[in-house]
């Protein structure tokens, strides 16, 4: 519902001003609203107007008037269409609306216009919230909802008394309760809050109890839970059963007594507690019995078995009343007497079916009909519990204290709740229902059989001469020649002749202005007239005519008296005697009528400004037939208070009071003007009161109207009418009876001759919401009202109230919806004759302001339980109902709106923030239902009613044969037998309603139900609740609030189910779990769904991360390791399956086998898996990534495991070695593939490290297969190199660089045919990275083979007496190929070769690359060697020297000091020293450029031997140009020494190279007579690190072994080959010397 603002400025109106005395009428949607009259062709009004808009097809229409004397004339219409104005909260400058002349109809509403006029009028139209918040109190409220935003619908403006006892308590929300693990707390009835009276209302509207505009009251808020859908069913006589039973559903709020203190089924509010059941409209959808208990507990993991027959049993006892208040006696005490369960025959069931359902079958299942049998029990109770007198406290199922009206703000806790006997819940929320219907007060009237009576009488009176059908007067133009006073205004008549109007019949006497204003029958005034100055014969012949007119009355309508008759249930007799007495008191008229009247002036309110100081001096003349009083001024004040009292006595039941308001004036213009006028002071107002309208005691506001069109008139004046009228001195006043009068009809047409429905009459038009029966009885009360005075607007309130007992029927929310939109526009609209304030306007309703906001209240209240229970009032599959639906939120809006604009409270309670907390309610209890009863709902709703029986068991009998015929009749006795038993044991246990830790069946089933639930809320409740479309989405709400309580209980199971495994996991040592990871996985996917299928999308959780793939978390993570158990197996049984086959290609096209297709297939279909949970959270992903990295990783590993176990043995095929390599290159292929699936960059650094891990670890495993496989080529590789070998042996002569490379040609022939046997068949059947890294190994292979077996041939000795055969020439080169020297020819075409076999492996590009092959250390090796046999052996030797830095512990621990008496000042640092030799070096670099040598001593020599040890020292000079020269000195033995002393100098003299290329070897050998001399230790020292001193002694430990690089061994091998050469000779031999390993024994 939407606020439209309309703002009437001004209009250009096309004519001479002074013919245009305008106003203008707004009519939209049954509301009509008037303006001022304003003068002149440009009127001005500048008046806001407001409207409720429910839908926006039609228009706003328009109609500018030419106010007449008589009658007013249209100037134009405008139609304005809603849908074309503008949303705005501030106001706009306006637009021009041209008028038009005629206008369109179409099923008697406006739909166009035509015919232009040249009027225009100016509107400001515009579309506005219902009200805005102040800042302030917006920030104070947006802390007070973070506080209760739990909570469901809060109340709002709690009783100040209320306030200081209420306390707020943390109550849990738990849908779900879990005692199978005892979890579950044990919890009390704990709440202190007490029913009170007319404390039941979310909001306080009375001034009195007006709380202030902030309070921090803690309240106890609580959505409520109720009666969720079910099934419904429908049923032509239940249906009217139920209407006539809501016709009764009435109680006195007064009769409420104090609640039990410690109960907790009460709140603060006087309001039903969730636990509670709230029934409204169950009797037509028939639901199951177990739909009846809102606040039962969510049954448990394990819940008990129960019957329908235990709540059938119950209906047959009497109920157990509540604990009686001030008994100390708690609900948690109380023992609730379970009953025993009993079994119906099939016959009973039968028989209640036809009992009930005589025409056939009953639409529903047998539990529903014994449901029904119980529910109508409980109804004859209730129709009989009408006449006791609406006493709560005697109805037979009441709880003592009469607390009966209950509400929505309540929150016990659900789980400490057990279930409530039907029929206790079927008496509660008849009693809520009576609340409201006692608030109206309808029943007072009812039972007051003496007002009646009266009110009977009254209204015959009005009807037998109604004022509509009275005699007009016959004006004719008058000249007085006395001065006379106007009878209506009590004006001078002015003028010389023709002063004014007389009537010719009655003699009254007017101005011409005042003739429409004169309110009187003229025959009966004649009558009265004549009876008093005796003119018998004129009064007889008026009476006779009286006579005949009333006569033709009762002829023309008698339908009338008779509908009164029936009304007030007179007897026929009695009434033809009311009725001559009713005409006889009618022509009497008031010769025989006298009352006394007493008037008290209370107060005015609102009154015009008058003085210049924007104030004014009122006072109040008061006349009563020829008697005039006044009251005293009040002196500036426009709302005075005088409270003075007056007293008439008036004899016409025709006069009228004529009340007139004035202010003061006592400057010389009012006495010049007392001088001239009659008037002296200013006109403020004035109420002209029919005499006859007053009746009792009244205390009444009248409005006050204007004397003249120029009158500025404001204001409202409150009078305390008592009226004692002879003979009638103790009757209530007319509103009372006429209240009265308009229920006793309502009662009639409802629920005597309705049976319980509510008559809505077909009324068309404008005023067409002021219709409230049919013809016969709105004539009724429309000549009551114009008899006695009732306004209109009392009349609708009155009406309104009478329909607020009947709200929940169809039909009359509608009703209500427009009444109330009229009273809010009556109220909160100005009007012509003033401009107070809306409130100021309600407290002077003649209704009753407190009344009236006290119905407003709990209307408001019963709405919200009702609008709680939308899914159960309102059903989604009955369209009037949800037209209903549509026309109470309406009902709820405007309620809205009246405390906004009429009572103009700060911030009542949005009606779209109402409306939500509501659904949310009805949404809460909703979940709880369909989780308790779940199982049930889904096999009723969503699976076929009857199973199949099994037929496979019964074509068993056609199919044996008849030789065991006897053994056949045993075996089906046995079966039958067993499906008894079966169906016993299924009977015995009942299909478990809640969740259950064996599996997780209840959770998709509840996801179903949740979503028909969802889908329902938002195909149909949503396009019926779209009054506030930007702040309210039922669907979306429904969704929201389903999603929030599934993913807590949802949450809280697989807490329960995760911690149930672990605990079996370490003390069970139980290894399986209880559910499958399967079914985990099952049932995430369809969480997922639920959740982006209705949840995604919404507000709340577009920006948020979901919580639910956290809580699957284990259980995925569980699945995947299952996962990785059947990937291990399917991986060996892919193996198998593939050896079987002997690895074949899975395609021509393809190299590599099927097991790992077949693995990867597998592992790509988990992840799929995986991939298709589309989980949001990223920290989850990374979970499930680094797992699921770790299954691929153990799953290839495996597989690459048992692939190398075997391919040795696969070595000497031609195919299987190149694809099990394939197979290898194919998973790097495939791993990466999943790796880009998986994410690659955005995935998880840990997953992404594992899976690099795993590319590493399976490209090292193709290099040792590539390396194994090339080498199983080696002994043929070796062939072809000593074939080469020979080749190249036998090419002599000089070099020749044009014949180098036919040479090489013919020296690579062997390698080149089987290179070339071999490769072609590795390039078709090989995978292009597999295939180079064969030619990487096999390049590796050939020039290692070449380098060692041509060019530096090894011999199977050891390389030191190879090079001492090498000295001697006889060297036995391996394979018996004999010892040659490489020629500067023959290094040549090795040379040549080499460029053959490297174009050769790089194949143009499709080989190995060039970069590659450059820098091959193979190739670097083999050209090194090369290079170094094209030298001298003086330049091997240099290069020896210069490039062995470490021969001896890789030197270190030689120390040098300045003479042989300075010890070093540290240890040499070596491990297991041998000895240590001490020697003195003078170097004399002059010309002669020599080197002198002492050696000093050898130290601590580590040496064992059985004989004599006779140590010696030989020192060597090694270096080039030395083969002149003395090389090797040696000193003298010693006997049995280990430390020996020689103190024996040496002189060598050094070629001519630097000293840098130079060096001492030093060598203690123990000397043996008789056989080679054995080598004790080794030293060398290098003359560049002593060059630099001129003498120095060198502490030397000793080794066992020279030891060199690559260089230094390629050097020793060089020269080991030139045995013709003495100084190579004997520098291998030196280099060559090593201790021995027995030490000397």
């Amino acid at each position: 519902m939407s606020l439209l603002c309309v703002r009437v400025k001004k209009a250009k109106l096309h004519g001479p001003p002074d013919k245009f005395n305008a106003y203008g009428t707004l009519k939209v949607q049954n509301v009509k609203s008037t303006t001022i009259t304003v003068r002149g062709d440009q009127p001005c009004w500048e008046q806001d107007f407001m409207f409720e808009i429910n839908h926006l097809e039609s228009g706003l229409v328009v109609e500018l008037w030419n106010k007449g004397l008589i009658w007013d004339t249209m100037i134009g219409t405008a139609l304005i269409p809603l849908d074309s104005i503008r949303q705005s909260d501030e106001e706009g400058p306006g637009e021009w609306t041209s008028l038009y002349s005629e206008v369109l109809m179409r099923e008697d509403e406006i739909c166009g216009t035509s015919n232009p006029t040249p009027h225009k009028v100016l509107l400001d139209t515009r579309f506005e919230l219902p009200f805005d918040i102040p800042d302030d109190e917006a920030k104070y409220w947006t802390s007070k909802l973070e506080r209760i935003n739990t909570m469901g619908i809060h109340g709002e403006y709690p009783l100040q008394e209320e306030i200081q006892r209420r306390q707020m308590e943390s109550i849990p929300s738990q849908c779900c309760s879990w005692r199978y693990f005892g979890w579950s707390d044990q919890q009390t009835f704990d709440d202190h809050d007490s029913v009170m009276d007319d404390r039941d209302s979310d909001y306080r509207s009375e001034t009195g109890n007006r709380p202030p505009q902030f309070h921090n009251t803690p309240q106890t808020n609580s959505s409520l839970h109720q009666y969720p859908i079910g099934r419904r069913v429908q049923h032509q006589t239940l249906s009217r059963e139920s209407d006539s039973m809501q016709s009764y559903e009435l109680d006195h709020q007064e009769s409420r007594g104090p609640s039990p203190p410690d109960s907790s089924r009460f709140d603060s509010s006087g309001n039903l507690s969730p636990g509670s059941s709230q029934l409204s409209s169950e009797l037509e959808e028939h639901q199951d019995p177990e739909m009846c208990h809102p606040g039962r507990h969510r049954p448990p993991l394990h819940s008990q078995p129960s019957t329908w027959d235990e709540e059938e049993e119950e209906v047959e006892k009497e109920l157990h009343p509540l604990p009686v208040p001030g008994s100390h006696t708690d609900l948690r005490n109380s023992s609730v007497i379970q009953p025993k369960p009993t079994v119906d025959s099939s016959d009973n069931r039968a028989k209640l079916e036809i009992c009930l359902f005589e025409d056939g079958p009953p639409p529903c299942s047998p539990s529903k009909v014994r449901w029904l049998k119980a529910y109508n029990k409980v109804r004859v109770q209730l129709l009989e519990s009408r006449d006791q007198d609406s006493d709560p406290s005697k109805i037979p199922w009441a709880k003592p204290g009469g607390n009966t009206p209950f509400g929505i703000d309540s929150m016990p806790d659900l789980r400490k709740k057990r279930p409530i006997p039907l029929v206790s819940e079927l008496s509660m929320i008849q009693s809520r229902k009576a609340g409201l219907a006692h608030t109206l007060a309808t029943r007072t009237s009812l039972k007051d059989e003496e007002l009646k009576t009266h009110v009977y009488k009254k209204t015959l009176q009005a009807l037998i001469y109604p004022i509509s059908c009275t005699t007009p007067h016959n004006f004719e133009v008058w000249t007085a020649t006395t001065p006379t006073y106007c009878y209506e205004c009590e004006g001078l008549l002015w003028g010389i002749a023709r002063q004014g109007m007389r009537c010719a019949e009655c003699g009254v006497k007017v101005h011409e202005k005042c003739q429409e204003l004169l309110n009187a029958d003229c025959l009966q005034r004649a009558a009265e007239k004549s009876s008093k100055t005796g003119s018998e014969d004129r009064t007889q012949h008026i009476i006779m005519a009286m006579k005949d007119r009333m006569k033709i009355r009762e002829r023309n309508k008698p339908e009338i008296f008779e509908e009164i008759r029936k009304i007030f249930n007179i007897p026929k007799m009695l009434h033809a005697q009311h009725m001559k007495n009713i005409k006889q008191s009618v022509l009497d008229g008031t010769s025989k009528w006298s009352a006394k009247i007493s008037i008290n002036i209370v107060s005015a309110q609102g009154l015009q400004a008058k003085d210049r100081t924007g104030s004014s001096d009122p006072y109040v003349t008061i006349q009563v037939g020829k008697t005039k009083k006044r009251t005293k001024t009040i002196y500036g004040n426009l709302n005075p208070v005088w409270e003075e009292k007056f007293s008439f006595e008036c004899h016409n039941s025709s006069d009228r009071i004529k009340l007139r308001v004035w202010d003061e004036d006592d400057d010389i213009k009012s006495r010049v003007k007392q001088r001239l006028k009659r008037e002296s002071d200013d006109f403020l107002g004035q109420s002209i009161i029919e005499v006859r309208t007053l009746s009792g005691e009244m205390d009444v506001w009248y409005n006050l109207e204007k004397r003249t069109d120029k009158s500025a008139v404001s204001g409202a004046i409150r009078l305390h009418i008592s009226v004692e009228i002879e003979g009638e001195e103790k009757v209530a006043p007319y509103y009372v009876q006429y209240t009265c009068l308009h229920e006793n009809m309502f009662h009639f047409s409802t629920d005597v001759e309705g049976g319980g429905l509510v008559k809505i009459p077909a009324a068309q038009g404008d005023d067409a919401w002021k219709v409230y029966f049919d013809e016969v009885q709105q004539e009724i009360v429309d000549e009551f009202c114009m008899r006695y005075g009732i306004e209109s607007i009392y009349q609708a309130m009155t009406h309104f109230a009478c329909l607020s007992s009947k709200y929940m029927l169809s039909g009359v929310p509608a009703v209500m919806s427009t009444l109330l939109a009229n009273i809010n526009a009556f109220y909160a609209h100005p009007i012509a004759s003033t401009n107070v304030s809306a409130p100021a306007r309600f407290a002077a309703s003649n209704f009753g302001r407190d009344r009236f906001v006290k119905l407003l209240d709990q209307l408001h209240n019963s709405l919200r339980i009702d609008l709680s229970m939308y899914r159960n009032n309102f059903p989604a599959s009955s369209k009037p109902r949800l037209n209903d639906l549509k026309s109470t939120v309406d009902l709820l809006t405007s309620i809205t709106f009246f405390r906004m604009k009429v009572l103009e409270l700060q911030s009542p309670p949005r009606a779209a923030n109402v409306v939500r907390d509501c659904v949310k309610a009805c949404l809460n209890s909703t979940y709880e239902y369909i989780f308790n009863n779940c199982q049930e709902l889904f096999n009723r709703q969503f699976q076929s009613a009857a199973q199949p029986l099994e037929p496979e068991k019964k074509k068993m009998k056609t199919e044996k044969t008849g030789e065991d015929e006897d053994d056949e009749e045993e075996e089906e006795e046995e079966e039958k037998n067993d499906e008894e038993e079966k169906e016993k044991k299924e009977e015995s246990q009942p299909e478990e309603q809640g969740p259950t830790i064996q599996n997780l069946d209840f959770w998709p089933k509840l996801i179903t139900l949740i979503v028909s639930i969802i889908e329902e809320d938002k195909n149909a409740y949503t396009a019926i609740i779209n009054q506030f479309p930007q702040e309210l989405n039922v669907g979306k709400v429904s969704a929201e609030v389903m999603w929030m309580l599934f993913a807590q209980d949802m949450k809280y199971a697989l807490e329960v189910l995760d911690k149930t495994d672990v605990y079996r996991r370490n003390n069970e040592h139980e290894k399986h779990k209880l559910c499958k990871p399967a079914d985990y996985m099952n049932l995430h996917f369809k969480v997922k769904w639920l959740y982006n299928e209705y949840v995604k999308d919404l507000p709340g959780f577009m920006d948020t991360v979901p919580d639910y793939p956290a809580w699957f978390l284990q259980f995925v993570l569980a699945w995947l390791a299952e996962n990785e158990e059947v990937s291990m197996e399917f991986m060996h049984g892919a193996l198998e399956r593939d050896k079987r086959e002997g690895f074949q290609q899975t395609s021509e096209h393809a190299l590599f086998s099927s097991s790992v297709v077949d693995i990867f297939t597998q592992l790509n279909q988990s992840f799929e898996i995986i991939r298709k949970l589309d989980c949001p959270d990223p920290a989850v992903v990374a979970n499930y990534n680094r797992r699921f990295a770790k299954t691929i990783t153990k799953v290839l590993l495996q597989y690459s495991a048992l692939l190398a176990k075997s391919f040795p043995s696969y070595c000497d095929k031609e195919k299987i070695p190149c694809v099990l390599m394939n197979n290898i290159q194919q998973m790097r292929v495939l791993l990466e593939k999943m790796f880009e699936s998986m994410g690659a960059k955005q995935l998880d650094t840990e997953a992404a490290d594992i899976l690099n891990e795993l590319q590493v670890k399976l490209s090292t495993i193709l290099d040792n297969f590539s390396t194994v496989f090339a080498k199983s080529f080696q002994t043929r590789i070796n062939g072809c190199m000593r074939q080469m070998a020979e080749i190249l042996y036998q090419i002599k002569g000089p070099p020749n660089h044009n014949t180098a490379e036919a040479d090489a040609d013919a020296m690579l022939r062997p390698l080149m045919e089987f290179l070339d046997g071999n490769l072609s068949i590795f390039a078709d059947i090989c995978e292009k990275t597999v295939l180079k890294r064969i030619l990487k190994d096999l390049w590796k292979i050939v020039l290692s083979s070449l380098e060692k077996t041509i060019i530096l041939p090894q011999s199977n000795d050891s390389l030191g007496a190879q090079l001492l055969t090498a000295a001697k020439g006889l060297s036995n080169l391996k394979g018996g190929v004999e010892a040659k020297t490489l020629t500067h020819k023959q290094c040549l075409i090795i040379d040549a070769g080499l460029e053959t076999i490297k174009q050769y492996f790089h194949a143009g590009g499709n080989g190995l690359k060039k970069a590659f092959v450059e820098k091959s250390p193979e190739l670097t090796s083999l050209r090194y060697a090369l290079s170094l046999y094209s030298q001298s052996t003086d330049a091997l030797i240099k290069t020896f020297v210069t490039t062995q830095h470490s021969q001896v512990h890789n030197g270190m621990g030689i120390r040098i000091t300045g003479n042989e008496k300075i010890r070093p000042d540290r240890g040499s640092g070596v491990e297991k020293p041998i000895g240590e030799a001490v020697l003195q070096i003078d170097m004399m670099l002059g010309k002669d450029r020599k080197v002198t040598v002492r050696v000093i001593a050898v130290n601590d020599m580590k040496w064992q031997t059985s004989g004599m040890f006779r140590p010696f020292v030989e020192v060597s000079m090694v270096g080039p140009f030395l083969a002149d020269k003395k090389r090797k000195f040696t000193t003298k033995s010693k006997n049995n020494s280990w430390t020996a002393k020689f103190n024996e100098a040496f002189q060598f003299v050094l070629g001519k190279e630097s000293p840098d290329c130079y060096e001492l070897q030093v060598a203690v050998k123990d000397y043996c007579f008789g056989r080679a001399d054995r080598v004790v230790g080794l030293a060398v020292v290098q003359l560049r690190d002593v060059a630099d001193r001129k003498t120095c002694v060198c502490w030397c430990p000793l080794g066992s072994r020279i030891e060199t690089d690559e260089t230094g061994l390629t050097v020793m091998r060089i020269l080991s080959q030139r045995p013709a050469d003495e100084v190579a000779k004997e520098f291998v031999k030196l280099k060559s010397d090593t201790r021995p390993v027995e030490e000397g024994r």
